[in-house]
């Protein structure tokens, strides 16, 4: 198993409307079901993955795309955070690509998160 947990460490933030430069990403018969901003760019739940568009660089202009089938998830967890000196939640996925650590700033409604991922790896 490859180890991604140093590469892949994203932080969500509050839910946003679909960048329309994701639709471009989909193939036919997938639809976006709801995004999130990161850091620099968004995080998007289709039906059929979980899409991370990662601006880099000081402009910006370089963007690297992080595609995450759902049928890659093994088991995955959530923690709300807990008060006044934890502000942010978690999320942890474990693929079979490695470990990936989800960070969830305050705010952000990490049981629809923990809700989204359900219904993807459930249903598929």
């Amino acid at each position: 198993m490859a180890e991604t947990s140093t590469i892949l460490a994203w932080t969500l933030q509050q839910e946003i409307p679909v960048p329309p430069d994701v639709l471009g990403l989909l193939v036919e018969g997938e639809q976006a079901v709801a995004s999130f901003k990161t850091f620099r760019d968004s995080a998007t739940f289709t039906t059929k993955r979980l899409i991370v568009r990662d601006a880099q660089g000081i402009t910006g202009r370089k963007i690297e795309i992080y595609s995450l089938p759902y049928s890659a998830i093994n088991m995955w967890s959530s923690e709300n955070a807990g008060g006044l000196l934890d502000r942010d939640g978690e999320i942890e996925l474990w693929t079979r690509a490695g470990h990936i650590k989800v960070r969830v700033t305050k705010g952000t409604d990490i049981r629809r998160l923990d809700s989204l991922i359900a219904w993807a790896v459930l249903q598929h």
